[in-house]
C-alpha cells in the first residue's frame, strides 16, 4: 500500500491565520514540538504512524508540516516567521509579496 500524504495550501490573511493554528493543534495532537522534534518517536523512518500523512520526516528527526503559506501582505506570515512555532515550518514554504492587495478590485 502507498503511504498517504496530504499538503495544507493556506492562502490569504485568514487562510494563513487559521492554518497557523490548525498547525499547533497538529502538533500539541501528536506530541511534536515546536522546533519540530517529538521525543517519544522511536519510529524513524516507518511510514505507518498517522502524522506522517501531514508531517515529513527529515534525516535528524525533525518533523516538518508539509504546508504552503501564501499571502501577497508579508505582515500575517511574519507572525509565523517570528512566532513560537517559527521553527517547525520550513522558510521555503512561506511565500509573501511586497505589497498587499487592498483595495485592488
Amino acid at each position: 500500500m502507498s503511504p498517504r500524504e496530504v499538503i495544507s495550501v493556506h492562502i490569504g490573511q485568514a487562510g494563513v491565520q487559521m492554518g497557523n493554528a490548525a498547525w499547533e493543534l497538529y502538533c500539541l495532537e501528536h506530541g511534536i514540538h515546536p522546533d519540530g522534534q517529538m521525543p517519544t518517536d522511536d519510529s524513524y523512518g516507518v511510514g505507518d504512524d498517522s502524522f506522517n500523512t501531514f508531517f515529513s520526516e527529515t534525516a535528524g528527526g525533525k518533523h516538518v508540516p508539509r504546508a504552503i503559506f501564501v499571502d501577497l501582505e508579508p505582515t500575517v506570515i511574519d507572525e509565523i516567521r517570528t512566532g513560537t512555532y517559527r521553527n517547525l515550518f520550513h522558510p521555503e514554504t512561506m511565500i509573501t509579496g511586497k505589497e498587499d492587495a487592498a483595495n485592488n478590485y
